[in-house]
């Protein structure tokens, strides 16, 4: 059976499940039209389904294999702008004070996480120097700018200049930025410098870790489909 015939019975079903009547135009999703804007790609299948008006607070999956299509929460935006002024400073204190400090026969030694990242340059491990920097620096430092310029207009019921490209960029690198894997790889080397040294935590580390979580609760509140969200609402 070709498989535009197999799909056909999921595409009848996702009609039914996610095309509702407008409270304001009085239509349905298929009666304003069949342009490419109305449809949504299954990432994980490949399946089409029909895009209907995106509701507060949804998470719709794919009617075959059950993957996430899109989600939306009632964040506003005054949330999203707070955890991300609060993600800046937090990395502003992560790369100005000491990542971690040893104390070895009386003497002390301070490291900062670009000194780590110097270190490994200084051993011969320029392209791991550069994955930390780009990783843990760079692209959490342009997330968390990007989406500062990008949400301040939005507050006040404008639009930032170049908008749609400067948030593609954004959902491109998102997934690059790894404070996560860079804590991860922190504590297991302290664990092991411990039986030589004595560790000594510093601010730095505690602040990474809040950046992580703060990232991550960014990430959470600013889904693609919240962010247009907040774009249309700026054109009513």
């Amino acid at each position: 059976m070709p498989r535009h015939e197999a799909d056909e019975p999921w595409r009848r079903a996702v009609e039914i499940i996610m095309l509702r009547r407008s409270p304001t135009h009085g239509m349905t999703g298929v009666d304003c039209g069949n342009d490419m804007a109305s449809m949504i790609v299954c990432p994980a299948c490949d399946l089409v389904h029909r895009l209907d008006a995106v509701g507060d607070e949804v998470r719709v999956r794919c009617v075959r294999c059950r993957a996430e299509l899109y989600r939306t929460n009632s964040a506003s935006i005054d949330t999203a702008v707070a955890l991300a002024l609060a993600a800046c400073v937090l990395l502003a204190v992560s790369n100005l004070f000491p990542l971690v400090s040893l104390e070895l026969k009386g003497s002390v030694r301070h490291a900062t996480l670009l000194d780590a990242a110097f270190a490994l340059y200084r051993q011969g491990y320029a392209p791991m120097a550069a994955l930390v920097v780009l990783t843990t620096v760079l692209i959490p430092s342009f997330h968390i700018a990007a989406l500062l310029y990008l949400l301040f207009p939005l507050r006040r019921n404008s639009r930032a200049t170049a908008q749609n490209q400067a948030f593609r960029a954004l959902t491109r690198l998102r997934p690059w930025a790894m404070p996560e894997v860079f804590m991860l790889g922190a504590l297991v080397a302290l664990v092991k410098l411990s039986a030589l040294a004595q560790v000594i935590p510093g601010v730095a580390l505690f602040s990474y870790g809040a950046l992580m979580m703060t990232l991550s609760a960014l990430a959470a509140v600013t889904p693609t489909e919240q962010f247009w969200r907040w774009v249309e609402g700026t054109r009513r």
